[in-house]
Parts: structure tokens; C-alpha cells; sequence
């Protein structure tokens, strides 16, 4: 297996036959009007998962946000899961604080405050969260301060052995190289990337991007997951802003064979019928290159 400095190439995989090259999950943030306006519950997503042919989930913390220490809640959800025939993937997590806070006393407030997602996720059986990289300052000092985060939290998630992994989600994470860059500074066997296809916009004010090809290719060394952003589809079922077919050559070249999860976030479609077409997208890219 190939390394890229101390880190080892995609360490985390899912086994799979030679048929598939990928499993696919879902992303709990492509149903998020129906959990914000109650049409469903975080213990619906796995059943909800199921029924679309989905094997993986993807929390979102904030739609459990005070379960992450009610053992009782959280061994139902397990239940459920196990009922379904589902498998935990990881947690998304937000609101918990800036990882690269400039003050050291506020980045060990973040590192704290993800402990008990850490420990949900060694709980439910998930191999990793997701974390946010922001930060303030230049280019460098940023990658500094975001590395020292995570570098705190990767130590409390060696413990359990959950990987902390970040999303390129806006600002300079968006920019694929600084995020790369933050991964070797941080330099631990725990953090990882999470190549989100669509959200490489480092500015929306401006409309400043990263090309998602280039940045994909700079993140996937480090990647413990994919998330397959999707918007928009042509009436071949092609989606529209990312080519799926280059997207997943470089995913697939990269030597990644985890979980891709979807994550609708288009307005043409509903959110069930988004969610299937890029289902059925993948499944017809994995079919071209198995």
C-alpha cells in the first residue's frame, strides 16, 4: 500500500467484491428539510436509508444534537441499524467550535467538545467523524492552527480509534492544496480528508473556486470518505456541474474502495428522487468500471 509521507494511502477501506468498487452511503444532510421540519426523526434515517437500497449512513450531528451522551438513545439507533441491515459510517459534526481558534484555549474547547461525538461513533460502530478546519488569519498561519486542532482531537480519537476526518466546507478547507497541506502538518495516523465533490467554493460572495478535479486529486491521498455532492441532472441522468465518470477515476485511481456517500443538495428534484438519481448515477459509473 502506497504512503504519502507518515501517512498511509487510504488505510481505511471497505471490503467489497471486484463488481464493486465502492459501497454507497447516504448523507443524513440530503433529508435535512424533513428532519428541520419533523417529517422525520434521526432514528427514521436508517430505516429511510434502507428502503432506498443504501447500505452505509451518514449522520449529521445536528439532528441528534443532545443524544451524543444518552447511551439509551443511542443503543436504539445501533438497533435499528442492525434491524435494517445498515451500516454506521460516520458523523458529521458542526456547531462545536472553531478547530483552528487562534487562542490554544479555544481549540482545546473544540477538542473537547467533540469527545463525546468520538465516543458516539466508537459506540454506533462508525469508523470516523467529520470536523470543520476553520480557522483565522493568512494562508499559513491557518494551516498551522487547523493542524494543531486536529491534532488534539486526532489523539482523544486514537483512543476509541475513530479518524478525524475534514470536508472541504467553505473558505480556505475549499481550497484543496491548503487543505493537503493541512493534512501533513497534522501529520497523525487518525486525520484524513473527506473529498466533498461540490463544495470546493472558497467564497460564495465572489463566486471564488477551486477546480473539484484538482483539489479531488490533491485530497484523495488522505481520504477516509467521499462525499458525492450532487445538484443538478441532465435527461441522460448525468449530473450537471460534476462529471462523475472523471470524479470517480480519480477517486478510484487514488486506490479508494470506501464508502461514497450521496448528498443531494438540488432544488429541481425532491429529495428522495435526488437522492435516487445519483444513486443510480454511481451505481452506472461503478458498472462502466468494474
Amino acid at each position: 500500500m502506497a504512503t504519502v509521507g507518515s501517512f498511509v494511502v487510504n488505510p481505511v477501506l471497505t471490503s467489497c467484491s471486484a463488481k464493486e468498487l465502492f459501497k454507497i452511503s447516504l448523507a443524513e444532510w440530503s433529508l435535512n428539510k424533513a428532519l428541520f421540519s419533523g417529517e422525520m426523526t434521526n432514528l427514521d434515517f436508517p430505516v429511510k436509508t434502507r428502503e432506498l437500497g443504501i447500505d452505509g449512513v451518514e449522520y449529521v450531528n445536528q439532528f441528534f444534537m443532545d443524544k451524543a451522551k444518552d447511551e439509551k438513545y443511542l443503543a436504539e439507533l445501533k438497533k435499528i441499524c442492525e434491524n435494517e441491515g445498515v451500516e454506521n459510517v460516520l458523523i458529521m459534526c458542526d456547531r462545536e467550535g472553531m478547530v483552528g481558534h487562534p487562542e490554544k484555549a479555544e481549540r482545546e474547547k473544540t477538542a473537547e467538545n467533540h469527545k463525546k461525538w468520538i465516543d458516539a461513533a466508537a459506540f454506533l460502530g462508525c469508523h470516523s467523524i467529520r470536523v470543520n478546519a476553520g480557522s483565522q488569519g493568512s494562508f499559513e498561519e491557518q494551516q498551522k492552527l487547523a493542524a494543531d486542532g486536529l491534532r488534539l482531537i486526532c489523539e482523544y480519537g486514537d483512543t476509541k480509534n475513530i479518524n478525524v476526518i475534514v470536508e472541504n466546507h467553505g473558505g480556505l478547507s475549499s481550497n484543496g492544496e491548503w487543505l493537503a497541506g493541512v493534512m501533513k502538518l497534522t501529520d497523525h495516523k487518525r486525520v484524513g480528508s473527506l473529498p466533498d465533490f461540490g463544495n470546493f467554493i472558497i467564497n460564495r460572495g465572489t463566486g471564488e473556486a477551486y477546480d473539484r478535479y484538482k483539489g479531488t486529486e490533491k485530497l484523495m491521498p488522505y481520504a477516509k470518505g467521499v462525499s458525492a455532492k450532487s445538484h443538478e441532472f441532465d435527461e441522460e441522468g448525468n449530473e450537471v456541474n460534476t462529471d462523475f465518470y472523471k470524479i470517480m477515476r480519480i477517486v478510484l485511481d487514488a486506490g479508494y474502495h470506501g464508502y461514497v456517500g450521496i448528498e443531494y443538495e438540488g432544488r429541481a428534484l425532491p429529495a428522495i428522487e435526488g437522492i435516487l438519481a445519483t444513486k443510480e448515477l454511481l451505481e452506472k459509473v461503478r458498472d462502466q468500471f468494474s
